[in-house]
């Protein structure tokens, strides 16, 4: 038998992307518990299944870049840097959260990190980041912004709007579609006029592709070759990482519109099931490690939780604070 191809990624890169990809997933899922035990109510959209995405993309950025997102955020701005137990909290309305119990699932922010948002509005975070790009492209810096959004952001006309004036103005942004197949319950391609959205860009006449969202290995690389060309000449980009959501739209959906057959063919291909085996493959972890590393997780995840229970509330007076620039 012909011996496994040795990856080209050092074992310990292979393990970081592991491990990262196991807490977001158990993160999230503590996120659900969490909501369905009444511990916070509103909005709240998982990023279940849509792990290889977050880090393969962020292991090809730099700490100096910006990030922007929509509403499924909660991993990528973890990923971003931004403290975990500070995003339970933000999510709990709790006063240690990520911008102190103001915005909540939809809404995580930090500007140390230069983690942009969470925008609840479907693509209301295209021209931020086309402005942002903007603003790199006048400082003179070699940065990006990298501008997620979803499928179904992708027919919305700001969407359209910043995408010309990006082209335009060659503007340094890398917005990454996360085709999920699914705007809330409609499949995409009911209401779409292209079979890939990548193909969008062919209107501005701007540089796309393509890439597998549920390899973590593919979705780095691919974003790498991007983000050193986007450095050297900086242009915008348009990327479409086609991926898949195991859970509802939100966590008050039930996703009846999918069938099980569906859903178990793409969980046959979860991203973190996938690496499990190159790690094995490879004789870098064995399964004991790997369930030693799952139970450390769920550890840490539960001593998360606890610290957002504990943490206080905003006190009423602070209703009043970042309601006016100083």
């Amino acid at each position: 038998m012909a011996a496994e191809p040795k990856s080209k990624y050092e074992p310990a890169f292979l393990i970081s992307a592991y491990q990262d990809m196991l807490f977001y997933r158990r993160f999230e899922e503590r996120v659900n518990q969490a909501y369905q035990k009444g511990k916070f109510a509103g909005f709240c959209h998982l990023h279940i299944g849509q792990e290889a995405v977050c880090v393969g993309v962020q292991k090809a950025l730099r700490p100096t870049d910006y990030v922007i997102s929509g509403y499924r955020s909660h991993t990528q701005a973890i990923a971003k840097g931004i403290d975990p137990k500070a995003v339970l909290a933000e999510l709990f309305g709790k006063k240690a959260g990520a911008v102190g119990g103001k915005g909540g699932s939809m809404h995580m922010f930090s500007k140390e990190h230069r983690f942009l948002g969470g925008h609840g509005i479907v693509g209301g975070q295209c021209p931020i980041a086309a402005g942002v790009a903007f603003a790199i492209k006048y400082d003179e810096k070699d940065d990006i912004i990298v501008c997620y959004l979803g499928d179904g952001a992708t027919n919305q006309g700001q969407f359209f709007e910043a995408m010309n004036m990006a082209a335009t103005w060659n503007l340094p942004v890398l917005y990454i579609i996360e085709n999920n197949q699914y705007g809330m319950g409609t499949d995409y391609h009911r209401v779409t006029s292209v079979d890939r959205l990548s193909k969008r860009a062919l209107a501005f006449d701007m540089d796309h592709s393509e890439v597998d969202g549920m390899e973590v290995l593919k979705v780095h690389e691919h974003v790498s070759g991007i983000v050193a060309k986007m450095r050297k000449k900086p242009r915008p980009y348009l990327l479409e990482v086609l991926t898949y959501r195991y859970r509802g739209h939100s966590v008050s959906d039930p996703a009846a519109y999918r069938t099980k057959e569906e859903v178990a063919k793409f969980q046959q291909r979860d991203p973190i099931l996938q690496l499990a085996e190159i790690l094995k493959k490879q004789k870098i972890a064995t399964e004991d490690e790997l369930k030693a590393w799952d139970k450390a997780v769920k550890e840490r995840t539960a001593a998360i939780e606890d610290f957002a229970d504990a943490a206080p509330k905003p006190e009423v007076s602070d209703l009043w604070l970042h309601v006016l620039a100083d």
